[in-house]
C-alpha cells in the first residue's frame, strides 16, 4: 500500500482523488445498484443543461466521491475496448485488455479482515463475484491462498453496465525494492505480445494433454 503519510512532489500538493466520473446507461438502475447493492449514498445530482443528461455523485468514503454521466446520446458499451469483458476472471478465454485512454476498473479500498465477509454479502445480494484473489510475486503473481508475498487482496464483480469493480485490501506498505520494472515503450510492445502467444500456447498443449490422458489409462 502507499505509505498513509505520503505527499506528492512537485509543483502541486495533491490530497487524493475527488471523485471519478464514469458514463452510464440507466441512471435509476445506477443508483439503485449504487445505493442498494453497496450502499454507497447518492449525495448531489444534477440534471445538465439543453438536454445534455445528468450527473450523479455517490460518497464511497473517506472524502472521496465516485460520479456518473448519462449521456442521451452516448453510444453502447464495447466490451473489450471501453471496458473488459464481462467474462473476464470468470471466463479463461475472456480478455483483461482494453483500449488506450480507457477505464480498466474500479478498486474500491476496504479493511483486510473484511474480505471474506464482502464476498458473502455480494454474493446474497445477486452478484456474481470471484473468489479472493491473492495477489503476490508468484509466476501467475495470484494465488488462491494468502502468501508471504501478497500485497494486495481483491474480489472483482461488475455493475450493471459491465463496468468492473473491485473490493481491494493492501497488506503490506511499499518501499523502494517494489519499483523494479523499467517503464516498457511501443517498441515492448512485439515482445510482450510474442510472450503472450508463447503462454497462450503453452495453455493449449497442457490442456491437450491432460484430456489425453484419461483416453491413455482406458486403452491400456
Amino acid at each position: 500500500m502507499p505509505n498513509p503519510n505520503s505527499k506528492t512532489t512537485g509543483d502541486f500538493e495533491i490530497r487524493g482523488i475527488n471523485h471519478l466520473a464514469l458514463v452510464c446507461k440507466d441512471m435509476a438502475r445506477t443508483v439503485d445498484f449504487y445505493t442498494n447493492v453497496l450502499g454507497f449514498p447518492l449525495i448531489k445530482t444534477l440534471d445538465l443543461p439543453n438536454g445534455m443528461g445528468q450527473h450523479f455523485f455517490f460518497d464511497i468514503g473517506n472524502g472521496d466521491s465516485l460520479a456518473f454521466f448519462w449521456f442521451p446520446g452516448a453510444p453502447d458499451a464495447v466490451p473489450g475496448v471501453s471496458s473488459p469483458d464481462t467474462g473476464a476472471f470468470f471466463d479463461p478465454q475472456s480478455e483483461l485488455t482494453t483500449a488506450h485512454g480507457s477505464m480498466n476498473h474500479v478498486a474500491f479500498d476496504v479493511a483486510p479482515e473484511q474480505m471474506e465477509a464482502y464476498r458473502e454479502r455480494l454474493e446474497e445480494k445477486g452478484v456474481r463475484v470471484t473468489p479472493i484473489m491473492n495477489h503476490d510475486a508468484s509466476p501467475s503473481q495470484v494465488s488462491m491462498a494468502l502468501t508471504e508475498s501478497t500485497f494486495v487482496r481483491s474480489i472483482y464483480f461488475f455493475d450493471p453496465d459491465g463496468i468492473c469493480l473491485e473490493f481491494a485490501a493492501w497488506t503490506k506498505v511499499f518501499g523502494p525494492e517494489d519499483v523494479e520494472h523499467t517503464p516498457a515503450t511501443e517498441h515492448d510492445r512485439e515482445r510482450y505480445l510474442e510472450a503472450q502467444r508463447e503462454g497462450a500456447a503453452r495453455r493449449r498443449a497442457d490442456k491437450e494433454a491432460r484430456v489425453r490422458e484419461p483416453a491413455e489409462v482406458s486403452g491400456d
